[in-house]
C-alpha cells in the first residue's frame, strides 16, 4: 500500500510533474497540457476515424466532435494555447485521410468538382505517398477546409482569435 503511494508522490519542480493531464510551462509558469493527454486524444481520434468501422462520414466526424467538446470543457483552462491550435490542425488530417480513402481512384475526379484545378488534382492522386501524407496537401486543404468540418459539427479546441485592424495584432476574444 505504501509503495504505490510513494511511486505517485514526489518532490520535484512543477515543470517536471504532471497532474490531472496538466503540467506547468517553463516560461512564466502557465498551465499547459501534458504530452500524454495530447497523445491520448490523438489515439482516440485515430481510432474513431478508422475507415473499417462501417460508418457514414458524418458519423465519423461527429464522434471526434463529441470527444472534442468534452475534452475542450476539461482542458479549456489551459493557458498555453499553441498545443491546442496544433491539435486543431492535426484532427483534420485523419478526417481528410478517411475521405480521401473513401474516394479511392475517383479522388482525381472529386477534386476538380470541388474547385481545384486539374493540375493541382493530379499531384495528390498520382502521389506515391500514402493517404496520410496526401491528406496534408494543399489540394485537400482547399477542398476540405476547417469550415467544411465545422459545418458537420466538429468543434475547434483552441479559442478563436480575432483580428483587430487598429493595432494590427491578434487578440483573444475571451480576454478583455
Amino acid at each position: 500500500m505504501f509503495g504505490a503511494r510513494r511511486a505517485k508522490s514526489a518532490l520535484d519542480r512543477p515543470i517536471n510533474r504532471k497532474f490531472l493531464g496538466f503540467t506547468v510551462s517553463r516560461n512564466g509558469a502557465k498551465l499547459k497540457l501534458a504530452d500524454k493527454a495530447l497523445d491520448n486524444l490523438k489515439g482516440r481520434v485515430r481510432e474513431r476515424a478508422r475507415r473499417t468501422r462501417g460508418s457514414t462520414f458524418a458519423a465519423v466526424v461527429a464522434e471526434p466532435g463529441e470527444t472534442g467538446l468534452g475534452w475542450k470543457a476539461y482542458f479549456g483552462i489551459a493557458e498555453v494555447l499553441s498545443p491546442l491550435r496544433d491539435l486543431d490542425k492535426w484532427v483534420l488530417c485523419p478526417l481528410r485521410c478517411h475521405l480521401w480513402k473513401q474516394w479511392g481512384r475517383a479522388g482525381y475526379r472529386e477534386l476538380p468538382k470541388r474547385g481545384v484545378s486539374v493540375r493541382a488534382a493530379w499531384h495528390p492522386s498520382k502521389s506515391a505517398h500514402g493517404p496520410w501524407r496526401v491528406s496534408q496537401t494543399l489540394a485537400l486543404s482547399i477542398v476540405l477546409p476547417l469550415r467544411f468540418f465545422e459545418r458537420m459539427g466538429l468543434p475547434s479546441l483552441a479559442p478563436r482569435q480575432e483580428f483587430n485592424s487598429s493595432n494590427r495584432r491578434r487578440r483573444d476574444p475571451f480576454v478583455r
